[in-house]
């Protein structure tokens, strides 16, 4: 298994989501971080089985929250650029990669 490598940016972004789901009900901020671990996990497992968006970069939806995990594969790790809402700012994270 290949290891994962968030980029600074998707990381902060992943918590600052969580911050905001928990101020809005407790305890939501910790499901949507279980739902981004899910997916992760499932990247990590099988990272080619995610559809690509861009180039080689891959997204795998979380599911119940609207957020993608967009990723690439490299040969020994695979490197999460971007934890994103799927309704704000389309592309913002493209100048994160370079293809």
């Amino acid at each position: 298994m290949k290891s994962l490598i968030f980029l600074p940016e998707a990381k902060e972004e992943m918590n600052e989501a969580a911050r905001y789901y928990e101020a809005q009900a407790s305890g939501l901020g910790v499901d949507y971080l279980s739902e981004v671990e899910r997916a992760v996990t499932s990247i990590s497992e099988s990272p080619e089985l995610w559809p690509k968006l861009v180039g080689e970069l891959r997204r795998r939806l979380v599911r119940r929250f609207p957020f993608g995990i967009l990723y690439y594969i490299e040969s020994k790790e695979i490197i999460i650029v971007a934890v994103a809402h799927l309704r704000r700012r389309p592309g913002y994270w493209k100048n994160r990669i370079g293809f």
